[in-house]
């Protein structure tokens, strides 16, 4: 494994949910977005705690970690989509404000 190449994998994943994550106008697609973000940290936590090799670094546990929140996000997130979906009928960020009322 080069450290190089798992890096660019990374950051292009972390690039892309940036990029998605800026110009979506859709909460699913901005969730997912989310999920890229965070899958591209647990490949730099494995990645390092792999190359590195030291016992003090636990980048395995971290990612476990960013992993657990990660699906308490979606659950959340998904829930809220859902009861915006559920009294207005679209999923469109600039409509999630619509919910106070």
């Amino acid at each position: 494994m080069i450290l190089k190449h798992v890096l660019v994998l990374s950051a292009y994943l972390f690039c892309i949910g940036i990029y998605g994550l800026i110009t979506s106008r859709n909460m699913v697609r901005a969730l997912m977005c989310l999920e890229l973000i965070l899958n591209a940290v647990n490949i730099n936590f494995v990645t390092f705690s792999a190359f590195f090799d030291n016992p003090q670094l636990k980048g395995d546990i971290f990612s476990i970690f960013v992993v657990a929140i990660a699906a308490a996000e979606a659950a959340i997130g998904l829930a809220i989509v859902s009861s915006i979906y559920r009294n207005r009928k679209s999923t469109h960020i600039n409509q999630s404000n619509l919910l106070n009322n």
